[in-house]
């Protein structure tokens, strides 16, 4: 049960260690060592003189690989969580789509069983509800049949059937939806805004009592509006302007190039998380897809690497995944690897409440550790001391 990864470039929370050493325990870091140190009967990994960087942690994530989380089975939580490991993802968090309760349920069951079996992909970090307390003007590619104002009878049914939920996306601005955020935060679950056309005094009020996040900000949330001839601060600019967390989805798709910048700009890397909201489709050619359960999802087409209605009105969630999601804010949006790593690690484990065992390379956390090129290619998926992707093995397998 011990590992030694040498010869490799070790991203920390603030440096560089050239040519470094990490040495792990029983799935724990162990120490961090300027150049070779010896460490007897452990097996031994070659970095290659790559990066040796924390495991990516995806906070907002439907599917991949050709499954999705609400398909109704087990069997798609393992596939999921095994496809996006091979993209770098050590810890990941379920999300759902707006459903029947039924559905979702379900989707709460399977997780449960899939935590307890899952040994060959990214580790599960609780399940998210994105929906279905949103508003119908900010739906994307929600389904409108199961949109609704956020109902007491029903949400405390659903917190009393799982303890597995860690965080919940609604709109701040529906009725009982202020309610319904302080109950989150009684419950220590994450409360986010999310499809939404809050303003910014309806944000606020949200922001004072529990809701502290934006999901995939710019998606499906309202920006400057007018009422009467004048004009009001949306949800956009209130994220800004509150000391609020941010989650971006930064395929260069959903946010080009120049808002990239500007997000990091006014927020900076300890507010920010880059999240994939991977659909199904993540990890498979173009052409049509389905978002959601096989049962009643929408049929979406994949096309200019990402998801769409068949209409072309509205992206359907992404198809990207974590290591995209890193290269893309170093080459297009011009942050600094360290910055563009913390994003991924550092700032969605603290948002999550991880951040004592995940994020970070310190002794004594868990051995979540990704190992890459300049390019940010995965070489090496690592996640609590064990090899769970191995670049060249599989190559060669195939």
């Amino acid at each position: 049960m011990r590992l030694k990864i040498t010869n490799g470039h070790i991203i920390t929370p603030f440096r560089y260690i050239r040519n470094g050493t990490l040495l792990v325990e029983d799935g724990v870091i162990l120490g961090i060592h300027e150049g070779n140190v010896d460490f007897p009967d452990a097996e031994i990994v070659d970095a290659g003189g790559n990066y040796i960087a924390p495991g990516f942690i995806d906070l907002h994530i439907h599917g991949g690989g050709g499954y999705d989380f609400m398909d109704g089975t087990v069997h798609a939580f393992l596939r999921i969580a095994e496809t996006h490991a091979k993209y770098g993802t050590t810890a990941l968090v379920p999300t759902t789509l707006t459903s029947e309760k039924e559905d979702l349920l379900q989707t709460l069951d399977n997780y449960e069983e899939a935590n307890a079996t899952n040994l060959k992909g990214a580790q599960f970090l609780g399940m998210h509800l994105e929906g279905p307390y949103f508003a119908l003007s900010q739906r994307g590619a929600q389904d409108p049949r199961y949109i609704r104002n956020p109902d007491p009878k029903e949400y405390e049914e659903v917190l009393a059937y799982s303890s597995s939920i860690t965080r919940w996306s609604a709109a701040p601005e529906l009725p009982g939806a202020i309610d319904f955020g302080k109950r989150l935060k009684q419950k220590g679950i994450l409360a986010a805004v999310a499809h939404t056309d809050a303003i910014y005094e309806e944000v606020l009020e949200a922001y004072e009592n529990g809701y502290t996040l934006a999901t995939h900000l710019y998606s499906a949330m309202s920006g400057v509006t007018r009422k009467n001839a004048f004009r009001y601060a949306g949800t956009i600019e209130s994220a800004f302007l509150l000391d609020m967390d941010v989650e971006i989805i930064a395929d260069g798709v959903h946010l080009p190039a120049p808002l990239l910048k500007l997000v990091y700009k006014i927020k900076g890397p300890d507010r920010i998380a880059l999240i994939t909201d991977a659909m199904r489709a993540a990890g498979m050619p173009e052409g049509e897809s389905t978002l959601g359960s096989l049962k009643n999802g929408l049929k979406v087409i994949v096309e200019d690497g990402v998801a769409k209605l068949p209409d072309r009105t509205s992206f359907a969630g992404s198809v990207s995944t974590t290591d995209r999601l890193v290269r893309n804010m170093v080459q297009m949006a011009d942050v600094s690897l360290l910055d563009s790593v913390r994003m991924m690690t550092a700032t969605p484990a603290r948002i999550m409440g991880v951040d004592h065992k995940k994020g970070t390379l310190v002794a004594g956390k868990d051995a979540d550790i990704v190992i890459f090129d300049s390019d940010i290619n995965i070489q090496k998926t690592i996640v609590r001391g064990r090899v769970i992707y191995d670049k060249h093995f599989n190559e060669h397998r195939l």
